[in-house]
């Protein structure tokens, strides 16, 4: 029997699985990662606590299911995008990685777009705060020292690559999306790294991400029960993996993602530029496919907050009482889940999340209720953006944590008043796209029949409709009214 082994390295935590040829799951394991925000707008991790994290997966699947770590073929890489790594030349991590929430290279972004002659036609995306190539800017203006011990700036799963094999490696999927590249070539680009102050000779070498993107180092081979020269496919960032496990593999296939942050993914098979909305065009996994996504920075992180603001214990129990109270309209507040700036359509990590319109009536579970809503809004606000820029949305297939409340995807689908499929594979996201990545790398294909069977439709509820689009007219009147003019825009400096 082939088995494959995904292993993906996310924001909360690093999960590893272990699935047959079939997509059946057979083993997984999962620890968790931690975030730092040493000063306002900052959010980093070290990329040590990655690879502890990812050998600690590994270690636990090699002592519980040996025989299964045996018949791995290859392995399949997928991590949180546009964190930098930057690596001396004794391979070790010179300081903590910013990541993808990371707001504190605003003035940068400014910088790159007026010096660089249509940036978003040849990056795919206009400069934002969480991109690596602002971050990269912001890093050479403020700490030069560490740019020059820089060898090679790696993303999250090539940081963890480069401890499995060595080789500094990356695919050209997750590689898009660093803003240094021209994407439609699929190539470094000079002039963009340039711009951010570094040579392309820092960058890493490019694979298509269902190729081999090296192998794992003999002596990690037998401490975890893997064959010698087992190949790593090159993988890909979590979007583009979690589409994989979606099964969006076609143009006009799109996933919505309920994660750490909610993601928007259409695939196309042209590629169209994103020049405003805070919207991003990246190249796909899938050869030929370009993904543009929107993206929501607090998804399930804002149901999380507010759970422990209210001292929830059980986030699934919070969830079925919202589900089965039969809450007044009238008395539901209305949520703006910004809790770490946002991306679309607003473009501004400035941005605060918000609780209005509350009554005296109101409780944990219509508070709990808001932000739920909230989260859809937002979803909503990426999916006017989508279809607006030209978008071809076909089926939506609905994944992440978040997907397991169908309440919560019926409130989204509702909210985009399209209906969301759910996938059997649904919460194995990222994981199983990189198990997949790896079942391509030694020659299999990247989706199992019958990807599209099986699907449960969550349909909009036509008795809702009202109600939310009387509290989304108050979500979007109050961003007007409180932000105003978009932060990444003016000539703000704020660090």
């Amino acid at each position: 029997m082939s088995l494959f082994l995904g292993l993906d390295i996310g924001t909360s935590a690093v999960k590893a699985i272990i699935v047959d040829a079939e997509d059946r799951e057979q083993a997984s394991a999962v620890a968790p990662l931690s975030i730092d925000h040493p000063r306002p707008l900052w959010s980093e991790q070290h990329p040590d606590a990655w690879w502890t994290a990812s050998v600690a997966v590994l270690d636990r699947l090699a002592a519980e299911h040996p025989k299964l770590m045996s018949g791995v073929a290859a392995l399949g890489l997928s991590g949180q995008m546009l964190g930098v790594a930057l690596i001396d030349a004794a391979g070790r991590p010179i300081r903590p990685a910013p990541l993808w929430n990371d707001g504190r290279a605003v003035a940068e972004c400014a910088e790159l777009d007026a010096n660089v002659t249509d940036f978003a036609g040849l990056a795919g995306a206009r400069p934002m705060p969480g991109f690596a190539a602002p971050k990269i800017l912001w890093l050479s203006r403020h700490e030069p020292d560490a740019l020059k011990r820089t060898r090679n700036i790696l993303l999250t799963k090539d940081y963890v690559r480069l401890c499995l094999t060595g080789e500094a490696i990356s695919d050209r999927a997750d590689s898009s999306a660093t803003l240094l590249m021209d994407t439609q070539a699929g190539a470094w680009s000079s002039q963009l790294a340039g711009a951010c102050g570094i040579s392309t000779d820092l960058l890493p070498e490019l694979v298509e991400s269902g190729a081999s993107g090296g192998m794992l180092r003999s002596e990690l081979a037998r401490r975890f029960g893997l064959r010698a020269n087992l190949p790593i496919a090159g993988g890909a960032g979590d979007n583009m993996a979690g589409a994989i496990g979606a099964g969006v593999v076609r143009a006009g296939d799109a996933y919505i993602s309920l994660g750490t942050s909610g993601v928007y993914f259409v695939a196309n098979d042209r590629f169209v530029p994103a020049r405003d909305q805070g919207m991003h065009t990246h190249r796909h996994a899938v050869p030929g496919l370009f993904g543009q996504h929107g993206c929501v920075l607090s998804a399930a992180s804002a149901l999380n907050w507010v759970a422990g603001v209210l001292g929830i214990a059980s986030i699934e129990r919070f969830l079925a009482e919202i589900e089965a109270a039969d809450l007044s309209p009238a008395d539901i507040p209305v949520f703006s889940p910004y809790l770490g700036g946002e991306r679309t359509p607003h473009d501004d990590p400035l941005a605060t999340a918000t609780l209005s319109n509350l009554r005296g009536s109101a409780g944990a579970l219509h508070i709990g209720r808001a932000v739920l809503e909230g989260v859809a809004f937002a979803i909503a606000d990426c999916h006017d953006a989508l279809t607006a820029a030209g978008a071809s949305i076909g089926t939506i297939a609905l994944v992440g944590g978040g997907a397991r409340s169908r309440f919560w995807g019926q409130l989204i689908a509702t909210a985009i008043d399209r209906p969301l499929l759910l996938p059997p594979l649904a919460l194995l996201g990222p994981a199983l796209g990189a198990a997949r990545l790896a079942r391509q790398a030694s020659g299999g294909g990247l989706s199992a029949e019958g990807d599209r069977r099986g699907m449960t439709v969550l349909e909009p509820n036509v008795g809702w409709r009202s109600g939310l689009e009387e509290r989304r007219a108050i979500y979007r009147q109050h961003y007007a009214k409180s932000h105003g003019e978009n932060i990444c825009k003016s000539k703000s400096t704020y660090v």
